[in-house]
Parts: structure tokens; C-alpha cells; sequence
């Protein structure tokens, strides 16, 4: 009698947590939603955060503000989410550098794929090669050529080592067949000196800091690093076509939730989202940026995110950069 007594009351608290649940849901949202950016204010993908919760904001009527915790690879950021109420209210600003974490740490206080509910990408950042104004090869077979014909005064840049450029030059070099230096500077500041004084022949960089170098005519961008032309920069081609086919990396900006969020809740903001990136004035904003605006379903943003995560293990193995 006890026994059933006791599986009455089971059957009873699990039926009254579905309802309250469905109720939750049916509701939601009902106060404000917490984008948590794992980078400092001001920042391009700061920015885009703002606009996507600046547009969100009036379609849910409900504020969706951003509140920044900027930390090396989001660790801090991702484990105050992942440790959150699977509720909605709290969201992350997920982007590759979540995925270099995964590869790059032994370990995690959090699984980066699992302790999670993906709900849409956003944003795509390319990232660039920059050469001289004044830098003889024209396109990158002409610039793979010349570093296998003397890596001794051939020399690659980017900043900090494990960044997204960083290990997009080091892909480069093992791709292309070279033994040239990746040189990785402590600032992009110091980068782009570098290349304006031929201290290095190339640099990798983001597009968005890069337009405003080329469009001054300081520096030439020779290639970009992903699948294709970037709409403001037509006459730019991708390292691909350009002379080395299969070469792609980016960077990408995108939402998740704690693992558990009501699935109801996930396809809701997925809706939100893909909403907020189709509309004109959004997408002109990020192009503006050097931004792409692109949106996903949560399965196809968890593909993306698996696949970086091995794609970035492999360049850092081969790189036999140390795990920290």
C-alpha cells in the first residue's frame, strides 16, 4: 500500500511539472531575456549582438538586453549559461571560438556540445589575407609560390596564438605545402605595422577591421578565407579560386540556450532569430560591418558547431600547438 501510495505521488509531481511547464511555455516569454556575450563592449560581435537583441526585442515585446562577460574562449560566459535554468532567459552568444576552446583545453567545466540547446546562427565573419599595397604577388598562387621558394624571408602574421586568425594562417601554411613562420603578434595594431614595413608578407585578420585598411589604401586585402565573394567586395576572390582549392575558415556568431530549455521555447526563438536576420535593415547593417547575415535551424547549427570543433582539433594537433 505504501509502495503505491508513494508512485501515486510520483505520477502526481511529474504531471503537475508538465503542466507548469507547458504553461511556462505557452507564455513565454513573460520578462526580460539575457544575452550573455562573451566579449567586451564595443567589439563588432558585440555589435551584432545588440542589433539582433535590439530587433528581438520588438518582436517577442519583451526586452532582450545584452550583458557582457568577456573571458579567453567564453569559459567564464559558457558556464554561467550552462549552469542556468533551462528556462529561456538566459541565452549565449556562441560563436568558433567556443569550438577552438573545446579543442584547445584539456579540459572544460562544461561539455560544449551536450550541456547545451542550440537555437540559430546569426553571423558570419571572414576573415582576410593582407598583404602590402605594395607586395608583388597579385593573388595567392602567386603568394604560395614565392614562401616555397624562400621560407627564409617569407613570414606569416596573426595575433595571439589559439584565435581564430591564428589558426586559419597555420591551416593555410599546412594546406599550401609551406614551411614559413606563422609570427603571432599580442595586438592587430602591431599585426598590421608589421605588414605595412614588410616585417611579414601576409596577414590574417578579420574583414570588418580590414575594409577600412584597404579602402585607405594602406593595405591590399589578396584573398578572403571563405566559400565566397563577400557582396561589398566583389572584385576580392576567395583563397579557394584564387590558389588553393578547399581552403575555408571563418568565424560565426550564433545562440544557445542551457541543455533542457523546453524545445517549444527553442523553436520559438529559432523563429525569432531567422526573423530578425531576413529583415532588410539587419542584413545592411551587418554588410555594413563586413558582417554576413546568415540564420539556421538548432539541427543545423549543432552540425556546424561538431564539425568546427574536429576541424580546429586537427589544425591544432598538426600545428603541435600545447594544449592548455
Amino acid at each position: 500500500m505504501n509502495i503505491r501510495r508513494t508512485g501515486l505521488r510520483v505520477l502526481a509531481a511529474l504531471a503537475l511539472m508538465g503542466t507548469t511547464t507547458i504553461a511556462a511555455t505557452q507564455t513565454y516569454p513573460s520578462r526580460p531575456i539575457r544575452i550573455i556575450v562573451p566579449m567586451g563592449a564595443g567589439g563588432v560581435s558585440d555589435i551584432n549582438a545588440r542589433l539582433l537583441a535590439q530587433k528581438m526585442s520588438e518582436s517577442l515585446h519583451q526586452q532582450v538586453v545584452v550583458e557582457n562577460l568577456p573571458s579567453a574562449g567564453g569559459i567564464i560566459a559558457s558556464e554561467k549559461v550552462a549552469k542556468a535554468e533551462p528556462d529561456g532567459y538566459t541565452l549565449l552568444l556562441v560563436s568558433n571560438a567556443n569550438a577552438i576552446s573545446a579543442s584547445l583545453f584539456e579540459s572544460l567545466p562544461y561539455d560544449t556540445v551536450n550541456d547545451f540547446a542550440p537555437i540559430a546562427t546569426f553571423a558570419f565573419f571572414d576573415l582576410v589575407m593582407l598583404v602590402n599595397r605594395d607586395a608583388r604577388f597579385r593573388n595567392v598562387a602567386d603568394l604560395i609560390t614565392e614562401a616555397r621558394a624562400d621560407p627564409a624571408k617569407f613570414n606569416i602574421g596573426s595575433i595571439s596564438i589559439g584565435t581564430t586568425p591564428h589558426l586559419s594562417a597555420e591551416l593555410f601554411r599546412s594546406m599550401a605545402g609551406i614551411t614559413a613562420p606563422v609570427v603571432p603578434f599580442k595586438t592587430t595594431g602591431d599585426m598590421l605595422t608589421a605588414v605595412r614595413g614588410n616585417d611579414i608578407q601576409v596577414a590574417f585578420d578579420g574583414l570588418p577591421a580590414a575594409m577600412t585598411l584597404a579602402k585607405s589604401g594602406m593595405l591590399r586585402i589578396l584573398a578572403l578565407s571563405s566559400d565566397q565573394r563577400f557582396p561589398s567586395l566583389p572584385d576580392v576572390p576567395t583563397v579557394g579560386e584564387s590558389g588553393l582549392p578547399g581552403y575555408h575558415t571563418s568565424s560565426w556568431a550564433a545562440l544557445s540556450a542551457p541543455a533542457k530549455t523546453p524545445r517549444a521555447i527553442i523553436e520559438r526563438l529559432n523563429k525569432e532569430v531567422r526573423a530578425a536576420v531576413a529583415s532588410p535593415d539587419v542584413r545592411q547593417r551587418f554588410q555594413d560591418l563586413g558582417v554576413t547575415a546568415r540564420s539556421s535551424t538548432p539541427e543545423e547549427f549543432r552540425e556546424l558547431l561538431v564539425s568546427e570543433i574536429a576541424k580546429w582539433r586537427g589544425v591544432i594537433e598538426t600545428a603541435k600547438i600545447e594544449k592548455r
